[in-house]
Formats: structure tokens, C-alpha cells, sequence
């Protein structure tokens, strides 16, 4: 087995157990907040990527680490896609710009301090799952999530809620 099934296939089996520990997790003290991707209107400015579905999943732990899965279906298999917290909601602002800590945090993105659960690859059935660890808790104003099209274009977002 080539190290790539296998990186993908350890990174899917985390992302659902993740996925699974959100009520408990939430029992647990931790703030677990959810929401249906869904794709940006066609013709506003964003790749046409009409079919992208799936979910966002971000949990704020009682031990202060902010965990990130988005789960989605309907991108073009074999393209990599980013995904970022943002800090406005979907109709808003199309969800603005990417959410920051304003310091950074491990497992951070970019200057360290921005939450990433992608880049991530469709696999051949034009699904992907990315998943994120940072060691910090995201404050009230991270929102949403968007997926980014190859190239940087918003396609798709989940009011986390």
C-alpha cells in the first residue's frame, strides 16, 4: 500500500472519529458547533462549483484546543482544495476574510495563526475530508468555513452554529 492511501486513508478514519466524539466531547464541556456546506450562487464571483455538499464540524475543547472537519462531496476528483475558518457568516460578506487569533498558536496556518482544515484532494468519487488541530480556542467570531477552489476562489460554506 503506497504511503498516499495510506496517509489518506488514517486522515479519513480520524476525521469520522472525530466526527463520532462531538456529543460526547460536548457532554464533556466542550462547545461543538456544526453546519451543511453549501455552494456559493453561480455568477457572483465564484468558480461554479454548484454541487459541493457536505458538513463543518468545529470543536472547542475544555482544554483549550480548537478542532476543525469539513467533510465534502460534489468537487472535482483529484483537486486540491483549501479550506480556512472564517470570520463572517456565508451571506455575509460572502464570510469575509480568514479568521485569526491575532498570535500564533500551535498547529496554526500561515503566520501561525490562522485555523486550516485543508488543503485536501478529491478523491475519485469528488469527495474529501480535511481536518485540523490548532492549540488555541477560536473566539466567538469564528463563524463559518469556506472551501477554496484551486486558485483561491470561494465555492462552498458552512455557518457553524
Amino acid at each position: 500500500m503506497n504511503s498516499l492511501v495510506k496517509k489518506t486513508g488514517t486522515l479519513a478514519v480520524a476525521a469520522v472519529l472525530v466526527m463520532l466524539m462531538a456529543a460526547p466531547l460536548s457532554a464533556s464541556g466542550a462547545d461543538v458547533t456544526t453546519g451543511s456546506l453549501e455552494s456559493f450562487a453561480a455568477g457572483t464571483g465564484h468558480a461554479d462549483y454548484g454541487g459541493v455538499e457536505g458538513k463543518a464540524t468545529m470543536i472547542r475543547t475544555a482544554s483549550g484546543e480548537t478542532i476543525v472537519v469539513v467533510k465534502a462531496r460534489g468537487l472535482t476528483p483529484g483537486e486540491t482544495y483549501g479550506s480556512h475558518v472564517h470570520k463572517q457568516a456565508c451571506d455575509n460578506g460572502d464570510a469575509g476574510g480568514h479568521y485569526s487569533f491575532g498570535f500564533a498558536v500551535p498547529g496554526g496556518a500561515l503566520d501561525d495563526s490562522e485555523i486550516w482544515p485543508g488543503p485536501f484532494t478529491a478523491n475519485a468519487a469528488g469527495h474529501a475530508v480535511g481536518w485540523t488541530v490548532v492549540g488555541g480556542t477560536a473566539g466567538t467570531d469564528a463563524v463559518s468555513v469556506v472551501i477554496h477552489a484551486p486558485g483561491g476562489a470561494k465555492i462552498a460554506c458552512a455557518d457553524l452554529g
